[in-house]
């Protein structure tokens, strides 16, 4: 009876041993279950759990004690912010480049760029909260750069994040300004570039270098350095290439 105790005791331990748990920005979710499956193949004994949110929150909810080990940033000021007050291991570091797409769940003429944002049929914009989400914050740089952010400020409405700005383009806005990623997901695939989207001019907004940081709760546990170091693979590039990103 105590071996078999015994024995039940070690089945059940070795089940939650591996399990790691990482805050990853909204942004990413598109592709996070193919890195995961890819991580899988030479990690089958880790379970990997995903919180997933927006960048300011899920910083917050780090600083306020959560018990993440891993933290996969869309821009590296909170990461770096993260690193300055010692919560954080490594020094931030570029995993991928996000960019932005001007979406539209509706046949549209993108002929114009992002200026056709001004027209009058045009009576919502998406973008995600430019004070939690970086994504948000490129999207109002963008819009200031092409010289119309006064002009279609009163249209714009906010998500807090940059899936929830997806779901906001589709259901609540006549356009939105999204994570290009999102695209790629099986979701949205069906919307076509030039008929459904378009990239936005990249040298409207500030790259969106997306930073990775391993923080104090994971420095013990060899799971979440693996974890990092895969993410800086070039395994990993190629899926973050798939789903949209710029990967150096």
């Amino acid at each position: 009876m105590i071996k078999r105790l015994t024995s039940l005791f070690l089945i059940v331990s070795s089940l939650t041993a591996g399990e790691i748990t990482i805050a990853v920005a909204a942004n990413v979710s598109y592709a996070i279950d193919d890195l995961k499956a890819e991580f899988a193949k030479s990690h089958p004994d880790t379970q990997v759990r995903i919180i997933l949110g927006s960048s300011g929150k899920l910083t917050a909810q780090i600083k306020n004690g959560a018990p993440y080990g891993l933290f996969m940033s869309a821009n590296m000021a909170y990461p770096e912010a993260l690193y300055r007050d010692k919560l954080a291991l490594t020094q931030p570091t570029v995993y991928a480049e996000g960019t932005l797409a001007c979406f539209s769940a509706k046949p549209t003429d993108f002929s114009e760029g992002i200026t056709l944002l001004t027209h009058q049929t045009i009576k919502k914009i998406a973008i995600a909260n430019p004070k939690t989400a970086p994504y948000g914050k490129a999207a109002v740089e963008a819009l200031r750069h092409a010289g119309i952010y006064d002009t279609v400020k009163p249209k714009l409405i906010y998500a807090e994040s940059i899936s929830q700005t997806v779901a906001y383009s589709v259901t609540a806005a006549d356009i939105g300004l999204i994570a290009a990623s999102s695209l790629y997901s099986p979701n949205m695939r069906h919307y076509r570039e030039a008929a459904n989207w378009i990239l936005v001019d990249p040298e409207l907004y500030t790259p969106i270098k997306q930073g990775i940081v391993l923080l104090k709760k994971g420095a013990d546990e060899k799971a979440y350095h693996d974890f990092y170091d895969f993410i800086l693979s070039k395994d990993a590039g190629r899926i973050f290439k798939r789903y949209g990103y710029r990967v150096k």
